[in-house]
């Protein structure tokens, strides 16, 4: 018990220098790993060799996978293939449907773009499409919102996910595919709460008078925009092949263990699938400048960079607390999995509540459970996954004002702190009450 009592004092010196004093959870994760070495008697040598080992090993796994999804994110943001995925689904949609439409569209974008970009890039959409079928700003604002989000911390590649994955040891395949089977109701609970609010509220005011267009221009150079499914294949692709490659692995190996499996094991690595998502996207904006593209690549490495660097931490603080004695204190009978999966959610609710990121908090529980999977009987490659997916329904519970996505939601949809806590904020919350309850379930079910 005394370990438990210092890794939970650790957590509290960690929320605090996090919030109080703002810094970077890069540094606050190393200078907590550091401290609980000492707590816990660790000689200086050992402290530095985990926290190194931790740092190394995590991001050995992850390091590429983040900067190579980060990458088709960035260039679909910048040559307007965002766009076209939104306006190919808007158009094969009456306008009564919109506001569920902007939902979907927002899922789909969200698996490579930021949810926070990718508000920003769809919000002209909402206005335009509030403007012409008369439904509240609000409606629209909170479908999008809720589609990002659910996405943003169930399905890979997007980084947070990615990242826990890598910290737990789970296959990414798998919580891809169970992934998608939580966030897509998920998603769809943030449009009905949209619908219900949006009746409620009054009507937020449309600030600008944004149409809906696609770039044809990128300094001064040409750029016809290439079809739906040209655009969608450096998404589409590396997701198809990843699934496929955990289905190839299945025990009952449905494809065989010919050439047909082993192609599928090459091109399935994440690595692999995402590098070929890469340079399709490459080939997608071949008649971008190349001084513009050198610059989409750079911001892409910028910002995977961050990411990358987090997700190392979090792995040097879990590596720390694995050689720890702390899963002495749980039971490990198998009996405490429930409790398990539900100590993942509400700590991970806990760090996104206390400061606001959903990736910090995603990685960081990531690093705190990892050792402990064994004690709550989450062993098997199905269990991990929900385990990851549970700090993911954690992580999303809830969006508030110490969140910048909050400020994003609300300021670029012409909403008010209190419209934006009725709706936005409470639609986190269900979505991350349902997220957990369908989890729970699933291994009910299926473990």
């Amino acid at each position: 018990m005394n370990t438990v009592i210092i890794i939970f004092v650790s957590l509290l010196v960690l929320i605090f220098v996090t919030i109080k004093y703002k810094v970077h959870p890069v540094f606050s994760l190393i200078m907590t790993s550091i401290l609980v070495g000492f707590l816990l008697g660790f000689d200086t040598k050992k402290i530095v060799q985990h926290i190194a080992e931790g740092f190394g090993k995590t991001l050995s796994s992850i390091g590429l996978i983040i900067a190579f999804g980060t990458t088709i994110g960035v260039f679909l943001e910048k040559n307007g293939g965002t766009k076209v995925i939104a306006e190919k689904i808007l158009n094969s949609i009456s306008a009564k449907r919109s506001p569920i439409a902007m939902n979907i569209i927002g899922f789909i974008i969200s698996i490579p773009v930021f949810c926070d970009s990718g508000f920003i890039i769809l919000s002209s959409l909402n206005k335009t499409l509030s403007k012409k079928t008369g439904i509240k700003l609000v409606i629209f604002a909170v479908a999008l919102s809720t589609g990002l989000y659910a996405a943003h911390v169930f399905v890979p590649p997007t980084p947070g996910p990615l990242a826990a994955a890598a910290v737990i040891d789970a296959d990414i395949g798998l919580v891809m595919l169970l992934g998608l089977a939580v966030a897509i109701p998920v998603a769809l609970i943030g449009y009905f709460w949209a619908a219900f609010i949006g009746r409620k509220l009054p009507t937020n005011e449309v600030m600008t008078h944004d149409t809906i267009s696609i770039p044809n221009k990128d300094n001064g150079t040409e750029n016809r925009t290439p079809s739906f499914w040209v655009t969608l294949l450096p998404l589409l692709l590396p997701i198809v092949f990843i699934a496929l490659k955990s289905i190839a692995e299945y025990p009952t190996f449905p494809f065989g263990k010919g050439l047909f499996f082993n192609t599928l094991l090459f091109i399935g690595e994440p690595i692999i699938a995402l590098l070929l998502g890469v340079l399709l996207i490459f080939f997608n904006s071949k008649k971008i400048q190349s001084s513009t593209k050198s610059k989409w690549i750079e911001k892409a490495l910028k910002d995977s960079g961050s990411i990358i660097l987090v997700t190392g931490a979090g792995g040097a603080f879990g590596n720390v607390l694995r050689a720890s004695d702390i899963a002495s204190a749980i039971p490990s009978d198998g009996s405490f999995f429930l409790n398990g999966l539900l100590i993942a959610f509400l700590l991970a609710a806990l760090l996104k509540t206390a400061q606001g990121s959903s990736t910090v908090a995603i990685i960081t529980t990531a690093a705190i459970i990892a050792p402990l999977l064994g004690s709550f009987g989450l062993e098997t490659e199905f269990e991990k996954a929900l385990s990851v997916l549970a700090v993911g329904a954690g992580a999303m519970t809830v969006s508030h004002i110490n969140d910048s996505y909050f400020w994003v939601v609300s300021q670029f949809s012409s909403m008010d702190v209190n419209m934006a806590l009725k709706s936005h904020t409470m639609a986190t919350l269900l979505q991350g009450i349902v997220g957990i309850l369908m989890i729970i379930t699933l291994h009910l079910l299926f473990a």
